[in-house]
């Protein structure tokens, strides 16, 4: 089976890396890809923008499975163009894609399916956004409605910030994404991220991680799309899971059929272990990136007959996911800059890492030489029996890349390497 992987960054590193591995593969084709996925699939020039082109590609080619990585083109539709001419997709539609292309539909759906998250409230006039402040108290969390790669919500922890968010939000500093903006009361607790994989009837649990979204050591500075993440996380326990499926993730497929809306594909939870238990913050359509790199390093199953069975509705029938018990733990080596505007084009010489895989999530061939080509680089991932053991040979990985620069923060996985140490 040929397969067609659209996306160019460190998630579809890894899921190619994967995919390449399946006895199903025959030729894995990657548009646009990059440097690291090229060492796995032949990488091709397509606008994924033009569904006709990507269509026509795909008849040419015989391409028995399109696995679209990023959210764009899914929140765009192009699952469902595909979809109509028979190519089997992993991705959901266009309008279950709402689910993270609108966060404003996601919070309407939980109070519909009586999901827990926070409270909120929905605005589309600065004004009166303006006006509803008060009553959510500080500090308060301001989201942008749409797509914003990762950086559209704020933390205001004073009055000033966050009416400087929504005068950010609706002056365009977020595009249209900003159009509409999310007031949400501020959930204490400890973050995790838990994966499902659904055809749109049969649920299963794909594993789960905890993320690093600010940009500097001690979760400071502004948040980023990720600087590093491990998987599993242990703060999500077996009974923490049952309760995410039971009280979150089935409730949302259910009521996503029986709306008219059947999801497929992968659903990425964002949660807030609250002393109440978990509630939802958000949802992504798309695995998570870096949360990808760690799940596909523990995966042990064959990825290519997974995603091929979710995308033909047959996921009663295929094997059930199986992970090492090893913990993974990736660092993200980012230009300076980031996450403002990127230093590209830094010389870059990988070495020889035996006990870490590099995912290359934006880099570049230049004249011969790899080359930064985007804000986060490189996805530097190990595995160990626990999680300070990963750590420990992810940053020896990462001390023999030559990337003068770059930059990484250095306490990746810091919350559970101090409880391993306290246990």
């Amino acid at each position: 089976m040929n397969i067609l992987l659209i996306g160019s960054g460190g998630r579809e590193h890894a899921l190619a890396w994967k995919l390449a591995q399946s006895p199903l593969c025959d030729t894995l084709y990657a548009a646009p890809g990059n440097p690291g996925i090229a060492q796995s699939a032949r990488c091709i020039t397509l606008d994924v923008t033009d569904h006709e082109a990507v269509i026509a590609f795909a008849r040419e080619k015989g391409i028995g499975l399109v696995v679209i990585g990023p959210e764009a083109p899914l929140v765009d539709g192009l699952g469902d163009s595909l979809r109509a001419f028979g190519v089997p997709v992993f991705g959901p539609s266009a309008s279950a894609a709402r689910l993270e292309g609108s966060k404003g539909f996601t919070k309407d759906l939980c109070t519909r399916a009586h999901i827990p998250t926070a409270a909120y409230a929905r605005h589309a006039d600065k004004a009166a956004a303006l006006a509803d402040l008060a009553r959510f108290g500080l500090p308060v969390v301001i989201k942008a409605d749409g797509l914003a790669a990762g950086k559209g919500v704020i933390i205001a922890e004073t009055a000033a910030e966050a009416e400087a968010a929504i005068e950010d939000m609706f002056g365009g500093g977020f595009g249209d994404a900003g159009a509409e903006v999310v007031l949400e009361e501020f959930m204490v607790g400890e973050e995790a991220s838990f994966f499902a994989l659904t055809d749109g009837r049969s649920v299963v649990p794909f594993g789960s991680a905890q993320d690093h979204k600010r940009v500097g050591d001690g979760d400071t500075g502004p948040n980023t799309g990720g600087m590093g993440a491990y998987s599993p996380a242990p703060v999500l326990t077996p009974a923490l899971e049952a309760r995410v499926m039971a009280e979150i993730i089935v409730p949302t497929v259910e009521t996503m059929a029986a709306e008219g809306n059947p999801y497929s594909g992968v659903l990425y939870a964002g949660l807030m272990l609250t002393e109440a238990g978990p509630k939802l913050i958000e949802y992504n359509c798309r695995f998570g990136d870096p949360e990808c790199q760690v799940l596909m390093t523990r995966f042990e199953g064959d990825l290519a007959a997974l995603l091929l069975a979710i995308a033909d509705g047959q996921l009663a029938e295929a094997e059930a996911p199986e992970f090492s018990d090893d913990s993974a733990l990736t660092i993200v080596m980012a230009a300076k800059g980031y996450p403002g505007t990127p230093e590209k084009g830094g010389a870059i010489h990988l070495p020889e890492t035996p006990e870490a895989m590099i995912f290359h999530a934006g880099t570049a061939m230049k004249d011969g030489v790899l080359v930064a080509n985007g804000g986060r680089v490189l996805n530097v991932t190990a595995r160990g029996e626990t999680v300070t053991q990963a750590q420990a040979r992810a940053y020896a990985a990462v001390d023999a890349v030559d990337f003068p620069s770059g930059f990484c923060r250095r306490d990746i996985g810091w919350r559970e390497v101090a409880r391993e140490k306290g246990a």
